[in-house]
């Protein structure tokens, strides 16, 4: 016999499929929902839904966008010969954040992985090689996380461009081996912009 009401387990089970929740965190997140406003509860559901109706990846860099492209691409002021490539749409919020970027993004969909499968077919490296082929792009910043993924990505795509007349850099160091771009505060993300390198 379940411990809780049919819907109180079902919500208990679907909040644990989220990354980084477990199944005691999934239960306090479940009951600070059902002890909370019911407008709240119904703002989030709502919320839920639209996010997954209305939002799509650009057609352009694969951000996520509610448009055929994002905001960021169709931004005049942004400088469109210069490329950041990221493994994921919330690698950009960062960048952003450290006001140090004003160029335009290629969001990978992850990064290479041949243990698990991700194979450079499964990312978004030919849509990026057709962008420095056609948008006359003079730099691309690759920007994927500092851990053995990314690097092995970033020299992928370095190679890929090699032909090209562009110069490939690399985010510089202040950002630990091994961590996240989601994680790392403004000003260390913004340190490691202003000093990026060659690859």
């Amino acid at each position: 016999m379940a411990a809780y009401a049919r819907p109180v387990e079902k919500l208990i089970t679907e909040l644990s499929k989220l990354p980084s929740i477990g199944p005691r965190s999934a239960q306090r997140i479940a009951f600070h929902i059902i002890r909370g406003k019911t407008d709240d509860a119904f703002g989030l559901a709502e919320a839920l839904r639209e996010v997954k109706e209305k939002i799509k990846p650009c057609r352009r860099c694969f951000n996520l966008t509610e448009q055929d492209e994002c905001g960021i691409c169709r931004d005049p002021g942004r400088d469109a010969s210069v490329i950041c490539v990221v493994e994921d749409p919330y690698d950009i919020g960062p960048i952003e954040r450290t006001a140090e970027y004003r160029g335009l993004y290629h969001v990978l969909g992850g990064a290479l992985s041949p243990l698990d499968g991700v194979e450079p077919e499964d990312l978004r490296i030919a849509e990026l090689v057709e962008r420095v082929k056609n948008e006359g792009t003079k730099e691309l910043v690759v920007a994927t996380n500092p851990n053995t993924t990314g690097e092995a990505t970033a020299m992928y795509i370095s190679r890929e461009v090699e032909d090209f007349p562009v110069r490939v850099t690399a985010l510089a160091s202040g950002l630990p081996v091994g961590g996240d771009l989601e994680y790392a505060d403004e000003v260390t993300l913004g340190r490691a912009f202003a000093g990026r390198r060659e690859i």
